[in-house]
C-alpha cells in the first residue's frame, strides 16, 4: 500500500483503487488488529487524498465555467 509520501503522487483513479482493495481486505475479516489499524489509517489519508483531487476538478470545471464577463453558466437564463 502507498505511504503518506506517496500517496500525493497519486492520481484519482490510482488512489481510489488502492482505497478499495483497504475496503475488500478490512471486510474480509481475517486482517490483524495491528495491520487493521495501519490500513485503516492509509485509507483515511486516501480517503483525504480523493477529496482533495474531487476539490480540485470542481474548481477547475467552476473557472471553465465562467465567461469573458464573468458570468457563471449557474446565472444564465435560457428563454424557452
Amino acid at each position: 500500500m502507498s505511504e503518506p509520501d506517496t500517496t500525493e503522487k497519486l492520481n484519482f483513479e490510482q488512489a481510489l483503487e488502492q482505497l478499495e482493495k483497504i475496503v475488500e481486505s478490512l471486510e474480509s475479516g481475517d486482517t490483524p488488529l495491528a495491520e487493521l489499524v495501519d490500513r485503516y489509517e492509509q485509507g483515511t489519508r486516501l480517503i483525504a487524498h480523493c477529496r482533495s483531487k474531487l476539490n480540485d476538478a470542481e474548481i477547475r470545471i467552476q473557472k471553465i465555467s465562467e465567461t469573458k464577463e464573468g458570468v457563471t453558466v449557474e446565472n444564465l437564463v435560457v428563454d424557452s
